[in-house]
Order: C-alpha cells, then structure tokens, then sequence
C-alpha cells in the first residue's frame, strides 16, 4: 500500500486501539468493529466514500468470478449470510474509482484467513482497488497488517 494510505490507516488503528478497545476487550462481532474503523477511516479520507460491505458494482450486485462461495450457497445478492463483499472499501460511488479494500479478522475467528487473502486478491486483480489489506486483530495488540497491494 502506498505510503499515505499506510499512515492513515495507521493512525486509524490507534484511534480505535485508544477509544474503542473495550470492543476488543469484549471479543464483539467483527462487523462492529469494521463499523467503528469505518467511521475513522472516512474522517481521514474525507473526499472519498467509505462503505462497510457495500454489495455493489454500479446498479449490479457485486460479485468475484471464481469465487468459492457464490457457487451454490451465496447468491451475489446475497445481504445476510457469507459473501465476497469486502469489509470496509474506500472508492467512490458509481464509479471505477476504488482506493483501498479492506478485510478485518479477529485472531479469535476460526475461518481460514486464507478466504479473504482470495477476497482482497480477486477485488485487487477484477475490480480494480489500488489498494488491499488484511487487518487481523488480536485482543488489544497492534493488530497483524498484510498488504495485498500491488507492487
């Protein structure tokens, strides 16, 4: 990831470590804490949009050739169970501009952390996101970052 992406996302992570680590203290949902981290990361990328889960690309659902989970039991609308729609995603609306794609685990989540590296790869390669980053939290440690950038 580019060296202004990494410093924002950085002082993000702080910002959650300091004011909402009782949400890591408490092992919640990782949607909360995509939520919280969201809220962050739109103050820092004030003229971009900042969406958790957004399922779409323009008016169509969003989905990822080849991916695993949307043979049989996810469908690309799919709203409520597993999908291929990034946790957080920093681009614009209606548009091809996509900045940075987001997962977040939680050490403490059983999935193989190998689905969403397949995630960030596909919505890098098809869709385009300059920008991709696996967060994986672990109580209130520094999280884990693994860029998935290209080059």
């Amino acid at each position: 990831m580019n060296h202004d992406v990494k410093r924002k996302l950085d002082r993000c992570l702080t910002t959650l470590l300091e004011r909402d680590g009782e949400l890591l203290e408490l092992d919640v949902n990782e949607r909360s804490l995509t939520h919280k981290l969201a809220e962050y990361l739109q103050c820092e990328f004030f003229d971009w949009n900042v969406d958790c889960e957004y399922n779409r690309r323009f008016s169509l659902p969003k989905k990822l050739e080849g991916h695993p989970f949307q043979t049989g039991n996810a469908p690309t609308d799919d709203t409520s169970g597993r999908t291929v729609y990034p946790d957080i995603v920093v681009h614009r609306r209606g548009k091809t501009e996509n900045h940075l794609v987001i997962e977040v685990k939680k050490r403490s989540n059983p999935e193989d952390l190998n689905i969403d590296r397949w995630k960030l790869e596909g919505f890098r390669d098809q869709m385009g996101y300059r920008n991709a980053v696996l967060i994986v939290f672990d109580g209130l440690k520094w999280p884990d970052i693994e860029d998935w950038s290209h080059g």
